[in-house]
């Protein structure tokens, strides 16, 4: 079965308002609300099918901190970034990570 791993403090991914965001169809959701539980899923299972992403994340470390940490994880072990998407309601925060995500795609495709 495929995996959706859903980072968000606040929204909940059985809300089927957030569905439309889903990079995958009828996915196993792994909901995830900090920058350490992805990191912690990630490393324990690897990598998921897809990713959704949301900027703010409470007093901690930002969706933008998970999408680098993802970068680093795919580069060191030689990964392609999984599908993804952004549910954030952060204008600035969502256009950051797409150009993170959609940059470093760009130079691992040439590569």
């Amino acid at each position: 079965m495929e995996t959706l791993l859903w980072l968000d403090d606040e929204r909940d991914p059985s809300d089927v308002r957030w569905h439309p965001y889903f990079p995958i169809r009828s996915p196993e959701i792994i909901w995830v609300k900090s920058c350490s539980e992805f990191t912690d899923w990630i490393a324990e299972n690897s990598l998921p099918t897809a990713i959704c992403f949301d900027h703010d994340l409470g007093d901690g470390p930002s969706g933008m901190d998970a999408a680098k940490w993802l970068t680093e994880y795919c580069l060191d072990s030689e990964l392609k970034l999984p599908k993804w998407n952004i549910q954030s309601a952060n204008p600035i925060g969502k256009r950051n990570i797409e150009a993170l995500l959609n940059s470093f795609a760009r130079v691992m495709d040439s590569s």
